[in-house]
């Protein structure tokens, strides 16, 4: 990654956005097998996908770094609500295959 006050113009400036990007995808493609072994963890223990109190730490710790980060914490507090709904959404289908 470039400095930011070294990309010269918007294709360059571009050009690192996407690649960014891609980043941030493959970070996504990580929590998700991550996600996908804590469904096989709570699975083995009986517990249930969505345990309220870990939902609300989860985006509760989002939206505290994105304010450390000068990023808008309720933006980042919804965009995280998505993932972790996301996230339950993939445990409980990997425990219904269980049953």
């Amino acid at each position: 990654m470039k400095p930011i006050d070294q990309i010269p113009d918007m294709p360059a400036l571009r050009v690192e956005i996407d690649a960014l990007d891609r980043q941030i995808i493959l970070l996504l493609a990580r929590r998700r097998d991550l996600i996908a072994r804590a469904a096989q963890i709570k699975a083995g223990n009986g517990w249930p996908a969505r345990i309220d109190a870990r939902v609300e730490e989860v985006i509760a710790n989002a939206r505290r770094h994105a304010a450390a980060e000068g990023l808008d914490p309720e933006l980042i507090g919804a965009i995280w609500r998505q993932l972790v709904e996301a996230a339950i959404a993939q445990e409980e289908r990997h425990l219904k295959e269980q049953e």
